[in-house]
This record gives C-alpha cells, structure tokens and sequence, in this order.
C-alpha cells in the first residue's frame, strides 16, 4: 500500500510542476484541431466517394 501512496504522491509532484495553457491558448489550441478534424474528415469524405465512384464505373463495365 505504501508503493500506491507514494506513487500517487509523485504524481502530484510532477503534476505540479506541469505547465498548463491559459484559457486563450487553450481556446485556440481547441479551434486548430477541431478544424484539422473537419477538414480531414471531409478529406476522407472526397476520397471515399472517388474510390466508390471509380469501383461503380469500373464494373459497370
């Protein structure tokens, strides 16, 4: 039990010394990737539907 204690001690030691973002960093970290989620997202989208239409023409064939 005394590994558990001081495991989550140090824990708490290195979690002290972390540096956390600011709420405007924070706020823009959260726009840049929600924004490179939907632009991949729509990315993929593009692709799946070339790569579905070119398997549709190729066995109408």
């Amino acid at each position: 039990m005394s590994k558990v204690t001081s495991f989550l001690h140090e824990v708490g030691v290195e979690m002290r010394k972390t540096s956390w973002p600011k709420s405007k960093e924070l706020t823009k970290y959260t726009v840049v990737v929600v924004l490179t989620v939907i632009v991949m997202a729509l990315f993929f989208v593009v692709v799946d539907l070339g790569i579905s239409e070119l398997f549709r023409w190729f066995l109408s064939l």
